[in-house]
């Protein structure tokens, strides 16, 4: 049975904060809030929660996980980032889009795009989402909650009890935060490629 913490979305409460970083360093998935819908997330180092997060979503290792971050210095630890790309990811983080990248050698291959050896890269512009990457000292390895056979991610808290209660550790109820997904830029080549258009507007890009 998952934990369920109800976090302030404004104002998020440094005990339950501490509550939900120890559940997952203590090899927990988590479904969080961001600033675009809810996600499914885990230590970038656990094999097995890592596993199981692909499982719950249906996903090959062909599909692009994201690694959420707190700032961009975190993103140019895990991925290879020029003086175009930086400018790129400076003007538009934090903020609701996925950056595909090339990943550096501190990222396990088994998160890599086996082919490509790319990873999706975030900065949320969420408050719970941040404070929690703050109390951990570490990114996320995440995805969207979106289940298979669905149309549209889970957005209530409640709504993914029901449905995971079992499959997962802990819940983080930070209100509602919409269906609509990151946009999705391949940035491992100029210009930036639009993947998948979503929350964040693609002016930045020139990708109108």
């Amino acid at each position: 049975m998952a934990r369920y913490l109800s976090i302030h979305p404004d104002d998020p409460q440094p005990r339950l904060l501490a509550q939900a970083a120890e559940a997952v360093r203590a090899g927990g998935v988590v479904a969080l809030p961001t600033d675009s819908c809810y996600s499914l997330g885990c230590r970038l180092g656990d094999k097995d929660a890592v596993e199981r997060i692909r499982r719950i979503r249906g996903l090959d290792d062909r599909h692009h996980l994201t690694l959420m971050c707190r700032d961009l210095s975190e993103i140019a630890q895990f991925a290879r980032v020029d003086n175009a790309q930086y400018r790129l990811l400076k003007a538009a983080t934090p903020g609701s889009y996925v950056f595909i990248l090339e990943g550096t050698r501190e990222l396990p291959r088994r998160v890599l795009h086996p082919k490509r050896k790319t990873i999706g890269l975030r900065v949320p512009d969420h408050k719970v989402a941040l404070a929690l990457l703050a109390e951990l000292g570490e990114p996320l390895l995440t995805s969207t909650l979106l289940l298979p056979g669905d149309e549209a991610p889970l957005t209530e808290a409640w709504e993914i009890q029901d449905r995971l209660d079992d499959l997962i550790e802990l819940i983080i109820d930070g209100g509602h935060c919409g269906t609509t997904p990151t946009t999705v830029i391949d940035l491992t080549g100029m210009p930036p490629v639009l993947v998948r258009a979503g929350r964040g507007p693609l002016e930045p890009f020139g990708l109108e």
